[in-house]
């Protein structure tokens, strides 16, 4: 039933009807529910960006970040990366595919500096970040691509 405001806007009221369970049978409260489908964890997301972890347990990708030396550079970064989780899937200028089922997150860095974090989606429809590295060359290195692959293949051998 809408409600007058103010002239021209109108405000719907949204009533939640509770039924009484049947005695005995315990309910699950929405967030259980959420949480067995595995819905709270994407909170919206269409593909959750987790770091790649190695076997000793470093994860490359947030300790490159964490050595960055400007907060802002993260914070860009990071937005970056919440751009393609949320919408999925991005073109350029935003994400650009790497070939191998690789793609890279462009970031733009204060002093016409160029951020790029490799990530490929698994088999379970995340977004594993592999790589991150600032770039000094128009192309990207060879030796950063090689390192991407090999953390994506370490990743696979992971998930069987």
């Amino acid at each position: 039933m809408p409600t007058r405001v103010t002239p021209g806007e109108v405000v719907y009221h949204t009533y939640l009807i509770w039924y009484t369970l049947p005695v005995g049978k315990k309910h699950k409260l929405p967030t259980e529910i959420f949480a067995e489908s595995g819905t709270l964890e994407r909170q919206g997301k269409q593909i959750p960006a987790i770091f790649f972890r190695t076997e000793a347990g470093g994860e490359p990708v947030r300790d490159w970040l964490r050595s960055l030396p400007s907060s802002e550079d993260r914070k860009r970064i990071g937005e970056d990366i919440k751009t393609v989780e949320f919408g999925w899937p991005v073109g350029m200028p935003v994400c650009r595919p790497m070939g191998d089922g690789l793609y890279e997150v462009r970031s733009k860095l204060a002093q016409n500096r160029i951020a790029r974090v490799i990530f490929y989606i698994d088999n379970k429809g995340r977004m594993i970040l592999l790589h991150g590295f600032i770039k000094k060359t128009q192309r990207t290195p060879d030796e950063d691509l090689d390192r991407a692959r090999k953390n994506k293949s370490a990743h696979e051998r992971g998930l069987r």
